[in-house]
């Protein structure tokens, strides 16, 4: 029995117009979320705008709405649903940080399988992080590319971890991580390839989050 192509085009228009809607509610749910600090449906949210990522982007260019907005909704509602576990996380803690921190003169040497062996020369702010890193047990590495943090991953198999990234890169590698460990995202303050920003603060305050 052939389905008649009318009823087809009929079922398409529904499925995407179901689709659409159910997008624009998870962007909505998530933009209030992330504004008011409280979480509305978050597996819903999540659900969606992983499974319709690209059609969420587009939807908020259609409205004029900076698309990196779907990027942040992703991190920071993943932050608050795993912030309990990472919390009470024991055993090994990591910080993976993107090698572009580094300060231009850097001379570290990269390892092939653990990233630039920081100095801790003082002229960057990765060094910083990496004392207080010590502090609170955290053990830190700055990698060239996600290839290197499935290498250490695989390694170290670690309990927890900190990322730290632009949204776009967080939001894809925390999904990832979230199905092994708790994790945190943060945010570089300024993106780029080179001589980016940490929020060095934001950092060290997440790591302070496993001694409460």
């Amino acid at each position: 029995m052939q389905i008649p192509y009318e009823i087809l085009g009929k079922v398409f228009i529904i499925l995407t117009i179901v689709t659409i809607t159910g997008i624009a509610i998870a962007l909505l749910l998530g933009a209030y979320s992330f504004k008011r600090k409280r979480i509305l449906f978050p597996n819903f949210i999540l659900f969606m705008l992983y499974l319709f990522y690209g059609p969420a982007k587009w939807i908020c260019r259609r409205f004029s709405i900076r698309d990196t907005i779907v990027d942040e909704i992703l991190v920071e509602l993943r932050n608050a649903i795993m912030l309990d576990k990472f919390r009470s996380t024991k055993g090994l803690k990591m910080v993976f940080l993107p090698q572009c921190l580094r300060h231009p003169e850097c001379k570290a040497r990269c390892d092939p399988v653990e990233g630039y062996q920081c100095t801790k020369c003082g002229k960057c702010d990765i060094g910083t992080i990496y004392k207080a890193a010590d502090e609170y047990g955290f053990r830190v590495f700055v990698i060239p590319g996600g290839s290197f943090v499935k290498k250490i991953l695989k390694l170290y198999k670690p309990q927890s971890c900190i990322g730290v990234a632009c949204y776009p890169e967080l939001s894809e590698s925390m999904q990832g991580a979230a199905a092994y460990m708790p994790v945190q995202g943060v945010c570089l303050l300024k993106d780029g390839c080179f001589n980016t920003e940490a929020d060095v603060e934001e950092i060290i305050r997440k790591m302070e989050e496993t001694s409460v």
